[in-house]
């Protein structure tokens, strides 16, 4: 009879054994129901490390060649990895010189056997015939290429249905490459939609791309849509539109928010560092800084309604921690070989040539939007500026007052060492000339007094609106509160000489200015942002209002007609510095600053008041009249009251 039960007991076990799953099947379980999302965003053409300041130190971070050994660690870990970058993979080093004819790094993400890639603002900075000869030459080279994702891009065209020449041949090259709305891969049963957006604020910055945009949230309803339809079981969106600390032009907050029904955003284009997910509902947020610093990493769990859990999220950091991979390297040395043969030739300097050294940092680059106040590296750029054109100003030139460097078109710092052609590049990287030669070259304007004033003013009021417009300019010394009213917060501003001497502004003078093509086309817009209450009018030295700007480039006066390019100007200004160790060293005058830009934070109601503009005194007109005009209206009522009151008591009496 005991056997028997003994027999009983374990048949039962041996049976509960075979209906419970162990601990390892339950894993595996789980990992079947388990994706890794790998994701960059702005990489910004940075094949190379580069340094950065943190903390007070100074570290060597990123490159693509341990971006690659870090992203196949991740593949290692995980059984299910996707791979997505949400745009501006070109533009911001010596590598985008090649970008037209190599488009190095959409070759180098095909050999990260990237999942989809989408299109931000920078990948048109040489336009639509810029982006469409890079599609070509990517699928000419027979490398590998990642897919493009571009859910809503607009092609335009005009009222008889054409579009103009090179919109025509930029969409015959996306249908070339095989760039699409969306892509759907497959991880074990698990299926995966991934589309791409440009944002709203991205588009403001491409304003020469010659396309148009859908609205991200319009575009993404649709996509949703559709990949629902196809049967997916996760949904990405590859954004280029960014998050913001004001949660309305937080485009991608807004984006899940209004479309809960995404997944995942790699969300790109703003250059955060989210060192923690942003989570809406169930769409989780993921941004992982600038220039490949570091590679995204989040993993979700499928739950039982079909959303999904976020298991894990980290900013993996690509530093020197990291292996080289050397095939890659080695690819970028080619790439390098092409730059200096296409570009560099061009203006007599090397990719790792010697300008000068530093015994200091000059700035903090990552901390200047956040800091509306005179910068170091500003007043190098200006420098810059100002004593390379004049080096090469005709012999009757007049003298050049100011150089206008807005804060947006700085992309880099320099630090303590030497000082490379590559380094100097990476400061001011952006754009291109009518030469087709990459970076934005200077111009020269003219603006009356009254409008230099002005320019100062633009400074210290639309920069707290819009801190990508924050000004450093050369040549003025101004003191402004902001506290006062807006529109009238400067206070105090003149003419500054470099050795700290000052002169009053004339105001109907017209006054010579340097600034990059794009800074100087943007000038005009000034009336705009301001609601019309502030004006500037560049003109060219006759007074007359500049039309095309293009007229107006400085170029060098070697006989070789080079336009003089904004970073040219600042290596050649380096190259200058006196001699120490037999190499020109950065002066101390950089590693303070000059009094250019002075804040007075007072709260003080005499200074607030004081001084007012005429924008001021018609604000304050409108405010008192506003306040006699109440005044008047309680008497009104006052005297109205008192008279039924009056009548009152004598209808009482009689």
């Amino acid at each position: 009879m005991r056997k028997k039960l003994y027999g009983i007991v374990l048949s039962l076990v041996l049976l509960l054994a075979l209906l419970v799953p162990s601990a390892s099947q339950v894993e595996a379980s789980e990992a079947e129901k388990e994706v890794t999302v790998l994701f960059t965003h702005d990489l910004h053409d940075n094949l190379y490390p580069f340094s950065v300041e943190k903390e007070g130190k100074t570290s060597v971070v990123g490159g693509y060649a341990r971006l690659a050994t870090s992203i196949e660690e991740e593949r290692q870990k995980h059984e299910h990895t996707v791979l997505v970058d949400a745009g501006d993979y070109a533009m911001g080093t010596l590598f985008q010189t090649i970008y037209a004819t190599q488009s190095p790094s959409l070759r180098l993400m095909g050999e990260f056997d990237y999942d989809a890639v989408t299109l931000g603002n920078h990948e048109f900075d040489f336009r639509a015939e810029g982006l469409t000869e890079s599609l070509l030459r990517a699928l000419e080279s027979g490398d590998p290429l990642p897919d493009i994702v571009a859910s809503n891009v607009i092609y335009p065209s005009n009222e008889d249905g054409k579009m103009d020449r090179d919109i025509a041949e930029l969409k015959e090259a996306m249908d070339a490459y095989g760039a699409s709305s969306y892509k759907i891969i497959e991880r074990g049963d698990i299926k995966i939609g991934i589309f791409g957006l440009v944002g709203e604020d991205a588009d403001s910055n491409a304003p020469m791309s010659g396309v148009e945009f859908e609205p991200i949230v319009d575009a993404s309803k649709r996509m949703v849509k559709q990949l629902k339809d196809e049967g997916v079981d996760m949904i990405i969106a590859a954004s280029h539109s960014g998050t913001s600390e004001q949660k309305k032009t937080s485009e991608d907050e807004v984006l899940a928010e209004k479309i809960p029904e995404i997944d995942v955003i790699v969300s790109g284009h703003s250059h955060t560092f989210l060192y923690e997910p942003i989570v809406i509902k169930d769409t989780v947020i993921g941004s992982a800084g600038e220039y490949g610093q570091n590679l995204g990493v989040m993993t979700l769990r499928q739950k039982d309604n079909g959303r999904w859990d976020l298991v894990d999220y980290h900013l993996k950091p690509v530093n020197e921690e990291l292996a080289v991979d050397e095939a890659i390297a080695e690819k970028i040395e080619g790439f390098k070989a092409d730059v200096q043969a296409e570009y560099l030739d061009h203006f007599d300097m090397e990719f790792e040539q010697v300008l000068g050294k530093s015994s200091f940092n000059i700035t903090d680059y990552g901390s200047m939007y956040d800091r509306h106040a005179e910068d170091a590296l500003g007043n190098l750029i200006g420098d810059a500026y100002i004593e390379t054109v004049a080096e090469h100003d005709e012999a009757d030139a007049e003298a050049i007052t100011a150089a206008v460097v807005p804060v947006g078109t700085i992309r880099n710092s320099l630090y303590e060492g030497e000082i490379t052609v590559s380094d100097v590049f990476n400061v001011s990287s952006l754009g291109i000339g009518p030469d087709k030669i990459s970076g934005y070259p200077l111009v020269e304007v003219y603006l009356t007094g009254k409008e230099l004033k002005t320019v100062a003013e633009v400074d210290a009021s639309v920069s707290p609106l819009m801190p990508s417009a924050q000004l450093y300019v050369a040549g003025l010394s101004y003191t402004f509160n902001p506290n006062r009213l807006i529109f009238n917060k400067v206070t105090d501003v003149k003419i500054q000489e470099k050795d700290g001497k000052t002169e009053e502004i004339v105001d109907d003078k017209l006054y010579r200015l340097v600034a990059g093509l794009y800074s100087g086309q943007m000038l005009p817009v000034v009336s705009e942002k301001s609601f019309g209450l502030l004006s500037l009018v560049p003109k060219d030295k006759t007074g007359e209002p500049i039309v095309n700007f293009e007229d107006h480039i400085m170029y060098m006066n070697d006989g070789t007609k080079r336009e003089i390019k904004e970073w040219y100007a600042i290596a050649n200004y380096i190259s200058s510095f006196d001699m120490k160790e037999n190499m020109p060293e950065m002066p101390d005058y950089y590693a303070q600053l000059q009094n250019r830009k002075v804040v007075n934070d007072t709260k003080n109601i005499l200074a607030l008041a004081k001084n007012p503009n005429g924008i001021a005194l018609a604000i304050y007109g409108i405010g008192i009249a506003g306040i006699v005009v109440l005044v008047l209206i309680l008497r009104f009522f006052i005297r109205r009251r008192k008279k039924k009151r009056r009548e009152g008591k004598v209808d009482r009496v009689s």
